[in-house]
């Protein structure tokens, strides 16, 4: 199982975009997909009540929820055995013990960040915050960044490329800004699930996204299987 996790403190940078829009095409490509809400907005919990049965099954879990009555909090966060991908959308008020328990989770973490000043400065900060204080490259988790509603041949996706050649983090997909992430949205689907024509060039993004993940993953694995080796 691999275990992504969608963070950045800064809010509306498009985290339950990235988680909803991944965990959908995870599922329609036949791999078991669950997908964690910690955000108390449950966002991604709405998508999830939208989404028809007729669609590839997401598994759900209100993580911000505590347990039902008379069950534990590990029976409430349980996922099926043969979950492929555990996607986990986060909320932007995180505390650092709460960051530094999910980069302890997490095997993957995607960093989405807006073409603004603001965000770029504020994911700068969170970024730091991963490596220096969650201590991520302890944890052999891999940090990788999402650029969200991008817009072509503007100045401030100029102004965020420049950012992102100054960090040592790999930009994995470049999410065009459009209406139809909305329109997916309401519908508890993927952009790559509607029918409109011109929607080709989005799902080719979250093609070479799910690419890089099975890439990293299959590094993470071996690099585990080398460990427990050595400590065997």
């Amino acid at each position: 199982m691999l275990r992504i996790s969608v963070m950045n403190t800064k809010g509306g940078c498009g985290k339950t975009t990235v988680a909803t829009n991944l965990a959908s095409y995870c599922a329609c490509q036949g791999y078991a997909t669950s997908l964690f809400d910690y955000d108390r907005q449950a966002s991604s919990v709405r998508w999830l009540k939208q989404r028809q049965s007729c669609r590839p099954p997401v598994h759900g879990i209100a993580a911000f929820a505590p347990a039902p009555q008379g069950s534990t909090r590990s029976w409430h966060m349980r996922v099926p055995d043969n979950t492929r991908y555990l996607i986990t959308d986060t909320p932007a008020s995180y505390g650092l013990i709460d960051i530094e328990d999910r980069v302890a989770e997490s095997d993957i973490i995607l960093i989405p960040v807006l073409p603004s000043w603001i965000d770029i400065h504020s994911t700068a900060e969170f970024v730091r915050e991963l490596l220096v204080v969650a201590k991520a490259h302890a944890h052999r988790t891999q940090l990788a960044i999402v650029t969200n509603r991008n817009r072509a041949h503007t100045r401030a996706v100029d102004k965020l490329e420049r950012f992102l050649q100054e960090v040592d983090i790999p930009v994995i997909a470049r999410i065009r800004d459009t209406q139809h992430y909305v329109n997916a949205a309401e519908q508890g689907l993927g952009i790559h699930e509607l029918a409109e024509r011109d929607t080709h060039k989005d799902s080719e993004s979250w093609a070479t996204l799910l690419h890089w993940l099975d890439t990293a993953g299959e590094d993470f694995n071996h690099a585990d299987k080398i460990l427990r080796n050595c400590s065997g």
